[in-house]
């Protein structure tokens, strides 16, 4: 056995808030690829997208005619999928964020704070567009008042593999 660590019994051990919240900001930063899960009038509706992070929200551009934004119009509430490539269960890493989105057209007035962010340069780059002026693409954010935390590796130190975070209340 590679890993005995990872047998039975499951360990139910919580992480310290810092510590959680530390792992959770390093998956954020360290991916850039999430699946995006709406509901409509069609049923549900997982999308791939490319996001930027800005602390826990996560954010991307999309077309204010998608299927997705469209979804978010009708039933803002959606969840996001987030994980680090895996190689066995060891490596398994992963979360889950629930909120409410927000779709964020350009001139609404909490744009500037997510956007600043945003590395709007890539994309356009590789679809040849100047990089010298900001798109006007509508800006969909998801700050979440969930996230569920899974890392295998935490059971080697006595910690549950899943782990629950909320927001802290002033």
């Amino acid at each position: 056995m590679t890993n005995p660590w990872l047998a039975e019994p499951m360990p139910a051990g919580r992480l310290p808030r810092e510590r959680l919240e530390e792992r959770i900001l390093n998956l954020l930063s360290s991916q850039n690829m999430c699946v995006l899960a709406t509901a409509g009038d069609d049923g549900p509706l997982a999308t791939p997208v490319r996001y930027y992070s800005l602390g826990f929200a996560v954010m991307f551009t999309a077309s204010p005619r998608s299927p997705k934004v469209r979804n978010l119009g009708a039933d803002p509430r959606a969840s996001v999928g987030i994980f680090a490539p895996l190689v066995g269960l060891a490596s398994s890493r992963g979360a889950q964020l629930f909120g409410r989105a927000r779709v964020l057209p350009p001139d609404h007035p909490d744009r500037p704070r997510y956007w600043a962010a945003f590395r709007w340069e890539n994309e356009h780059a590789e679809q040849g567009r100047p990089v010298t002026e900001p798109p006007r693409d509508t800006l969909v954010v998801l700050d979440p008042d969930r996230i569920v935390y899974t890392e295998h590796w935490l059971r080697r130190d006595g910690f549950a593999a899943r782990q629950f975070w909320r927001p802290a209340h002033d």
